[in-house]
């Protein structure tokens, strides 16, 4: 894949992603839980799969510790994401993740936190947990 086509898709992949979860404010998060990961190898396919799975998770109440799994058996690129913990924070839902992704044998593992906040789930710190 050439560079501006890796570009693209990450742009694609990003864009996706910020509107699945997180607002303008907060895409940095997504920035830093995509870069140089898997991520940028998805395909559309990839990529649908992946966002199927986000929103399954987070709002199909997938249980703690167990792993959803997505695999596209074209591209063979796969990953899983699992609910860590279920939490309530400033009197919204929250939920820890892990996300794996593997894609042309790179592999990327990354927790992340996210809350809902007016009917969406986004991206939060530490920090913004704790009110800083």
């Amino acid at each position: 894949m050439t560079r501006s086509r890796s570009h693209l898709l990450l742009a694609a992949l990003l864009g996706a992603a910020c509107a699945l979860a997180a607002p303008a404010a907060s895409a940095q998060n997504w920035i830093n839980l995509l870069k140089n990961t898997p991520a940028e190898y998805f395909d559309d396919e990839d990529l649908r799969m992946f966002l199927d799975t986000a929103r399954k998770v987070l709002d199909g109440g997938a249980p703690e510790n167990q792993p959803v799994t997505w695999e596209n058996p074209k591209s063979r690129n796969r990953g899983e994401i699992t609910v860590l913990r279920n939490f309530e924070s400033k009197g919204r839902s929250c939920k820890e993740v892990r996300v794996r992704n593997e894609a042309r044998g790179r592999k990327s593992d990354n927790r992340r936190i996210l809350c809902k906040v007016d009917e969406r789930w986004r991206l939060v710190s530490e920090a913004q947990l704790k009110g800083k």
